[in-house]
């Protein structure tokens, strides 16, 4: 597992998924960082996971499809 500078707490990827929170919320495959479909109490997006999402993909240096 391993955490980020930022978001330590509520931001972590093991092996090639990163997890915002609990939620499974993209996978690294082939490059580049896939989001992915979820879905937690009826929301399928928030401002919180696109923060962890678009700083994963800074900090590893990958493009997000």
């Amino acid at each position: 597992m391993k955490t980020f500078d930022r978001y330590k707490v509520n931001l972590r990827q093991i092996g090639n998924d990163i997890y915002s929170y609990d939620t499974r919320v993209a996978e690294i495959k082939d490059g580049k960082l896939y989001k992915l479909k979820w879905n937690v109490r009826g929301m399928t997006s928030s401002p919180t996971t696109t923060k962890h999402i678009n700083y994963v993909a800074q900090e590893l240096n990958l493009e997000i499809v």
